[in-house]
């Protein structure tokens, strides 16, 4: 699918412009820990040539997404569920943080309009991530995956990586 053509890009779709932005920048692996909250994202990567690892622990899928990083040519991904998936997979971002190694952490959110209501596993990204991560990005707008996907991506490989 051509994500570049101005049309509009819905949820579904969404995840599967992020997927096709993770091929683009030449990630063939990701590791998750599979979660209703970014089902759209798991769509895509199920009809992408990318390669899911499914790990039984957001830590787990955290160090190996760190380990790929290091060992590879493009930031190591992870994905994880909102709440206790995100906090899970915190020891891999400091990880990442003291090793200077690329990665880059999706994380499951609620839907916009519940955010800010304390929804179920809500919590503020930024406040937990922000000391540790070198950048936390929110997808607010469904139209800007790609460009967001693109933005973190460069960060993680940028300057010192992280």
């Amino acid at each position: 699918m051509d994500y570049g053509t101005g049309e509009e890009v819905t949820e579904t779709s969404a995840g599967h412009a992020i997927v096709a932005t993770l091929e683009a920048h030449g990630v063939d692996t990701v590791f998750a820990v599979p979660g209703e909250s970014y089902l759209e994202v798991l769509d895509g990567l199920h009809d992408s040539s990318i390669s899911t690892v499914v790990c039984r622990h957001e830590g787990g899928a955290a160090y190996a997404a760190e380990a790929t990083g290091k060992l590879g040519t493009v930031p190591g991904i992870a994905m994880v569920t909102r709440g206790p998936g995100a906090a899970n997979a915190m020891i891999g971002i400091h990880t990442a943080h003291q090793d200077a190694t690329p990665m880059v952490l999706f994380v499951g959110l609620v839907p916009v309009d519940d955010r800010g209501r304390e929804s179920f596993q809500e919590f503020d990204l930024t406040a937990w991530f922000g000391s540790t991560a070198k950048a936390v990005l929110t997808l607010e707008d469904p139209q800007q995956a790609s460009a967001l996907v693109d933005r973190a991506l460069s960060i993680a490989a940028s300057g010192r990586p992280g």
